[in-house]
């Protein structure tokens, strides 16, 4: 029995084969499904590399090669995650800087609630796996793509856990008791890099105040001078300093691993001690701050003068 076959003659030229019609026939190749879609500029970028018009560019540091459009006036990163939102504790050890992760590295304490909403909707919307998936574009193997997704993934969670901590007033307060902070006090300046040296020394540490705002140090101008009463005030305020700056320690007790209460009360007084003298410590560092400026005040040391003279 022969079967009829339909065949469909796709091309036809009488200056080919002596004008005799040509019969094509191909079996189509497997398709290779895609669940990330094909578009957009990291697509893009991507697909140039593939053709061979981009150029990779050689890696100095060890991250993996970044595809490099010339003709582009800007490029795709597909570094590590990993290194991105980090600062080191007084340990020594990387920890996530919250701050960091939500863009706000230049504001820090400062930043307003409005602006930490803000910058993590940002934050979510432009590091959601479901943005980045041109980066896997760029990876050939199935364990280093299987990799990069972990590793979007964790970032994008840790930009969560940064939201949840810096929303929560109290612990907010917590963790910038442990942001970095210039603690060392000015000792020796001239008079007149007075307010230059510990203007700014006065505003690091007004951080911690519980009241705000804090009482101006003043300024040094030709033609005008802080009111002695105004210098008094200052530092009567700052020798009655009262800071909410908590201090977490590296030796504390974790209450939860309590087994029972005896021992979460002990730990609860252990834990009381190692802050009662990081606060001490810390009135300490406070005062030194300001008997040392008091002694170099060139307001202060002008009144004394005055009163030497009137005497």
């Amino acid at each position: 029995m022969v079967s009829n076959i339909s065949v469909r003659l796709i091309s036809y030229s009488v200056e080919i084969i002596n004008g005799e019609p040509i019969y094509i026939f191909s079996n189509c190749c497997p398709i290779k499904a895609n669940q990330y879609e094909p578009a957009g500029l990291g697509f893009h970028s991507s697909a140039l590399g593939l053709i061979g018009h981009v150029e990779k560019e050689d890696s100095k540091d060890g991250r993996e090669d970044v595809p490099i459009d010339k003709k582009q006036p800007f490029a795709y990163s597909s570094e590590s995650y990993s290194s991105k939102g980090k600062k080191k504790s007084s340990t020594g050890e990387k920890i996530q800087d919250y701050y960091a992760l939500l863009a706000l590295s230049h504001l820090r304490y400062l930043a307003s609630e409005n602006q930490r909403r803000k910058s993590y909707r940002d934050a979510a919307l432009g590091h959601h796996s479901d943005k980045l998936t041109f980066l896997l574009l760029a990876v050939e193997t199935k364990a280093a793509k299987q990799a990069k997704e972990e590793e979007i993934e964790s970032y994008f969670k840790a930009i969560q856990e940064a939201y949840e901590v810096l929303i929560d007033p109290v612990r907010r307060r917590i963790y910038d008791s442990t942001d970095e902070i210039d603690d060392d006090i000015p000792t020796e300046c001239a008079s007149k890099d007075f307010f230059k040296v510990f203007g700014p020394a006065f505003l690091r540490n007004g951080r911690w105040s519980v009241t705000q705002p804090l009482p101006s140090l003043g300024d040094e101008k030709p033609n005008e001078s802080t009111p002695i009463k105004e210098v008094d005030s200052f530092y009567n305020f700052w020798y009655c300093f009262k800071s909410w700056r908590d201090f977490p320690h590296a030796d504390e007790f974790d209450l939860e691993q309590a087994e029972s209460r005896d021992q979460k009360r002990w730990m609860e007084r252990q834990n009381a001690k190692l802050s009662e003298k990081a606060r001490k410590e810390e009135s300490a560092r406070i005062r030194s701050l300001v008997d040392t400026a008091y002694r170099r005040d060139p307001r202060i040391l002008g009144r004394r003068e005055a009163e030497k003279e009137g005497s």
